[in-house]
């Protein structure tokens, strides 16, 4: 389980940014798994503030990513994850931009909304988007599309 947020303002995402398997750096959304126990609205909060520096204000939910495949395990044997991406909307209350140190991101920074798609990113990058743009009353995006 994880959170993450999209945060717009003046026409600009938050995204930050990290090495992908291949090493390659890739722009992520701002979020990331869930402490035990710990509520996925505080999850969003922590997280935009360890990798971006913001405090931010969870203004809605945006909707529900399950994603499902297998990945290399112990002894290479292979396992099934199954993993729940929850996607939120926020907007910066304080804080200031500053890169993540000893984290899983290295870089955070806004990106103009219409150069998103010819940024290296992950696939969670369209859907949220699409998600903030069409806001489907079910919280989830037709199959077979983003």
């Amino acid at each position: 389980m994880a959170a993450y947020a999209v945060v717009v303002r003046d026409g600009q995402l938050l995204l930050a940014r990290s090495r992908g398997e291949n090493g390659v750096p890739e722009w992520v959304l701002p979020g990331g798994g869930m402490e035990h126990g710990e509520d996925p609205y505080d999850t969003v909060r922590r997280e935009l503030e360890e990798e971006t520096g913001y405090l931010v204000e969870v203004t809605g939910f945006l909707g529900v990513d399950s994603s499902r495949r297998t990945l290399p395990g112990r002894l290479r044997r292979p396992v099934d994850h199954h993993g729940l991406r929850l996607l939120y909307e926020a907007r910066v209350a304080g804080g200031e931009l500053r890169h993540e140190i000893g984290g899983s991101t290295e870089l955070a920074a806004w990106q103009p909304l219409d150069a998103v798609p010819g940024l290296v990113r992950i696939g969670l990058v369209d859907t949220a988007l699409r998600l903030w743009r069409e806001r489907p009353a079910g919280g989830r995006l037709e199959t077979g599309r983003g």
